[in-house]
């Protein structure tokens, strides 16, 4: 039987939650990671980091076996050598056991890289934090990096080893163009094959975007002081060792249950064929039965701190939540404080509300209203991060804005999909041409533009940022520049935010205190009877119905055997399922999905057919999201 070791992917699991050990690798347990790897891997460019840090390092050597045995012994030939450098060498003690992103040996001191797709100022003084020794954005990456340290110490109690972060570096430019393009990814079954354009093994290449800063000192923090966890108090040597050996014996340590469960992927929805990690805690340390959960949890409580504090008195089911617990001061439902709007989700909707089944301060709308012009412009934007530059003079993690989509909502009531804006050539930094094509559709009257959330705002921003700071900016950039300022924050037509409106004037039950348009969108639709009379039709699309750039005749508005409204958002997923042959195509019903599905345009090996249908889906996809935010509208407005 194989050796269950405790490895730094392990024991990173562990630091969130020990139980999570019990549930890790066992197929029976729902895991909403388990399909995720490839994506974040994309989406953070861990692909692309990964390899151009090996290429600062042009004389080391990869251990490529799997198999851990095979791995261990091959490292170990590698070391009796008395300089090496080496990746993913294979360092175990007792059960322990790491896989070192890159490891430098000189004689007897031996230096540890963890390699982080993950950015960095540029100042060592960033990675200290002002109020604790460690910054907290940094801080699981230097527990990982301590980790390492410890096990290739035990394992070299003769040597001297230190520990290091290698990071994209935001302070640094790339120097040639094309950077991004020169790492590119074929999948080929479960394994990922990452393949590298001669143009990136040129000498220093690397160095000009990378920055490998010791973070020995802090290590050190870590190893030599307590932390406290979900699962309690202890230095790392004590608790990696107990979560090691319960490891080793597949024991499920006892749950400490508290608000780090809100975030637990061990959880299966009621119905499923999965075993849910998550309820099996919440049993163990409640004694509960399933009927416990019926009526919500503690942790539902929407944009509440206060979570931990209540499980730790004893308060954990939703119905025992009181007014003075999450410090209700006023009653009288008007605009919603955050307050007010978690004491709708705890007590329920005021009693004159009952009948509609959902809150609306049709006052406070009214009021908001006064200040908007016809017709209303809906606008909603996809965007990347991307770690490697587009152009020389780019810094690794700028904002890439590849796509938007733009609905027209009349006075009359008509609408319309005006425009839409898609960029997805590989090496392609769209930034500047997306704005110009902004400012052109909406450009023809005075109408009042709305965005959903501050995302739109802070893009506009970042891109202002990039035209200021461009070496050679392009002869259009005071104009870009003057509408961006016009319709961001402050602007004379600064962007409606309907998030915001949502936030203050509508709450539905089923949203649970959210005001994603994901939550949103599918309550007005179950409540509004104007929205099922249009909507219920295949008007979408249609010729003589609502014009649209990429559907035709379709019927937003379905119901489930159970009478319940389907969410357009999976009715999107179904719908593109009949003709798009790629499968990852159909999970494009979120913008992260729409993020990574960009992500692979850039960078995965794709044919043109696939190319294609990724294109496809992220315009449906976008055109929902505004198209979202004009139902939501008509539905209060009805």
């Amino acid at each position: 039987m194989a050796p269950r070791y405790l490895t730094k992917s392990r024991f990173k699991l562990a630091l969130s939650c020990p139980t999570k050990l019990y549930y890790t690798g066992k197929p029976d347990y729902a895991n909403a990671n388990d399909d995720n790897e490839f994506l974040a891997m994309l989406a953070d460019g861990g692909f692309q980091v990964g390899e151009l840090a090996k290429l600062m390092y042009p004389t080391g050597i990869e251990i490529k076996s799997k198999n851990s045995a095979e791995a261990l012994a091959e490292t170990a030939l590698h070391l009796a050598q008395d300089q090496v450098i080496l990746f993913e060498p294979a360092i175990a003690h007792g059960n322990f056991l790491v896989r070192v992103d890159v490891l430098i040996k000189r004689g007897t001191v031996l230096e540890v890289i963890e390699v982080k797709a993950k950015s960095y100022s540029g100042d060592p003084a960033s990675l200290s934090g002002k109020r604790k020794a460690i910054a907290a954005d940094i801080l699981p990456y230097v527990q990982d990096v301590a980790f390492q340290k410890y096990v290739t110490q035990l394992a070299f109690p003769h040597s001297t080893v230190s520990a290091h972060l290698l990071m994209p570096d935001k302070s640094k430019h790339a120097t040639v163009n094309g950077m991004n393009q020169l790492f590119k990814v074929r999948r080929n079954g479960r394994n990922i094959d990452v393949l590298i354009d001669d143009r990136a093994r040129q000498p220093g290449l690397a160095e000009t975007v990378l920055t490998c800063v010791s973070v020995d000192h802090l290590a050190n923090e870590v190893l030599n002081n307590d932390i406290d966890i979900s699962g309690g108090q202890g230095s790392i040597q004590q608790l990696s060792n107990l979560w090691a050996d319960a490891y080793e014996r597949d024991e499920r340590l006892t749950p400490i249950i508290g608000a780090q469960c809100g975030r637990c992927e061990y959880r299966a929805d009621p119905g499923s064929d999965k075993a849910s990690g998550f309820h099996e805690c919440w049993k163990l340390a409640n004694q509960w039965r399933d009927e416990d959960f019926a009526h919500g949890t503690v942790l539902d409580i929407w944009n509440f701190r206060g979570k931990d504090k209540l499980i730790q008195a004893g308060v954990v089911k939703l119905n025992q939540v009181t007014d003075e617990d999450i410090k209700l001061t006023d009653d009288d439902f008007g605009p919603l404080t955050h307050a007010q709007r978690q004491w709708l989700q705890i007590n329920g909707l005021p009693d004159d509300c009952l009948q509609e089944g959902y809150y609306l301060d049709r006052a406070g709308l009214a009021h908001e209203m006064q200040s908007w012009t016809y017709p209303l412009h809906l606008i909603d934007f996809e965007t990347a991060a991307v770690a490697l530059p587009f152009h020389t003079g780019r810094r690794p993690y700028e904002q890439v804005a590849f796509q938007f989509s733009h609905h027209v909502l009349e006075h009359d009531g008509s609408v319309r999909h005006a425009d839409e804006f898609l960029s997805g050539t590989p090496g392609e930094l769209p930034n500047y041409a997306f704005v110009r094509a902004l400012r052109e559709a909406l450009r023809h009257d005075l109408g009042t533009v709305m965005r959903w959330s501050h995302h739109e705002n802070s893009i506009l921003n970042a891109i202002k940022t990039q035209l200021t700071m461009d070496a050679s900016p392009p002869n259009d950039t005071a104009d870009l520049i003057a509408f961006i300022d016009n319709v961001t924050k402050g602007g004379e037509r600064a962007m409606v935010d309907l998030a915001d409106v949502a936030r203050k004037h509508y709450f539905h039950p089923s949203t649970k205190g959210s005001c994603s348009i994901k939550k949103v969108l599918p309550a007005v639709l179950q409540s509004s009877p104007a929205l099922k009379a249009t909507y219920s039709q295949p008007v979408y699309g249609a010729k003589d119905g609502i014009p649209s750039k990429n559907f035709v005749n379709m019927v937003w508005w379905q119901q489930d055997v159970n009478k319940e409204v389907l969410d357009p958002y999976k009715l999107l997923v179904a719908e593109l399922g009949n003709d798009a042959p790629d499968e990852e195509v159909e999970g494009i019903n979120q913008g992260g999905a729409a993020s990574y599905a960009y992500l692979r345009l850039q960078f995965e090996d794709l044919s043109d057919p696939e190319r294609l249908s990724i294109e496809r889906g992220l315009l449906r996809y976008c055109e929902l999201d505004t198209l979202a935010m004009v139902m939501i509208l008509q539905g209060w407005l009805s």
